[in-house]
């Protein structure tokens, strides 16, 4: 399943965790971190608890929960949604400092009986310095960026042009290449900014990344679309797809399309043009 957006609702707000998979998103987030203040964290479980355990409640999509960070409020966490084990599909670890708070938390998981993947939330310079550790833990099955709190973090201050995260942002990306996981940009906080926001979006596919967060509804369908493949881009891979396919029933390891040679890198670029496509596709 593709991630091309990542949408998160508050997790004490039951009404609208319930219509978030309308919004469109590969992924919907209930929130139990940021969004919820911490005297409500008991009510958010619950409510969560609540949504997963529904029968009515059967999303066409990836069901995440972000838990708090790894130690005894996750297991907290774990211990409030574990009756929704079933339909849950993800969990996101906020704060991930080292394979080390991976490991910890797919501990806790399995003494829940909850063994779902983890999206490890990478939004510290420790976190970032040892992406490729914590990308590389076998139940970590997405890198995912988060500027704003990286930004705090080391004192940078947050600029349009996004200068002062650049470096954090490309090694997050790279690392997730490395490990072979997903990688997810940070999001984008102006909500109401769509033309900024696929702007940005755009960039992220330049950089390399799978997808991107959304903390709005509005947010979802120009991600969507700035990951989407224009009609030419999935033209030229069919038309490599189909020379490979012929040039392997010929024995042929070499081939080109339209005077270009075409290796192993491109054949790759082709798949992935092609599965974006279809998930704009089944979303119709």
């Amino acid at each position: 399943m593709l991630r091309r957006s990542v949408m998160f609702t508050p997790g004490d707000r039951p009404e609208m965790m319930r219509k978030a998979p309308d919004a469109g998103a590969d992924v919907i987030v209930f929130d139990l971190e940021d969004a919820v203040a911490p005297e409500r964290k008991d009510e958010a479980r619950e409510a969560i608890r609540d949504v997963l355990t529904d029968p009515d409640f059967d999303p066409d999509c990836e069901v995440c929960v972000r838990v708090n960070p790894a130690g005894v409020t996750a297991d907290d966490d774990l211990r409030g949604i574990a009756a929704g084990a079933d339909t849950l599909d993800s969990v996101m670890l906020p704060k991930t400092g080292s394979a080390d708070d991976v490991e910890t938390l797919s501990r806790l998981l399995s003494e829940h009986d909850c063994d779902v993947p983890i999206l490890a939330l990478v939004e510290t310079a420790r976190g970032v310095l040892n992406a490729g550790e914590i990308g590389a833990e076998p139940v970590t099955d997405a890198l995912v960026f988060g500027a704003e709190d990286l930004s705090a973090d080391i004192g940078a201050t947050r600029t349009d042009e996004g200068t002062e995260v650049l470096y954090a942002r490309e090694h997050v990306v790279l690392a997730a290449s490395a490990t072979g996981t997903d990688a997810i940009d940070t999001v984008y906080t102006d909500f109401g900014d769509s033309e900024g926001l696929s702007e940005e979006t755009e960039f992220a596919i330049q950089l390399g990344y799978d997808g991107k967060m959304a903390i709005h509804p509005a947010q979802v369908s120009p991600i969507n679309e700035a990951f989407t493949p224009d009609s030419e881009q999935v033209e030229w891979a069919e038309a490599v797809l189909s020379a490979k396919a012929e040039a392997d029933a010929e024995g042929r390891g070499v081939f080109q399309v339209d005077g270009e040679m075409i290796d192993a890198p491109l054949i790759a670029q082709a798949e992935r043009i092609l599965e974006y496509a279809r998930a704009d596709e089944s979303a119709e």
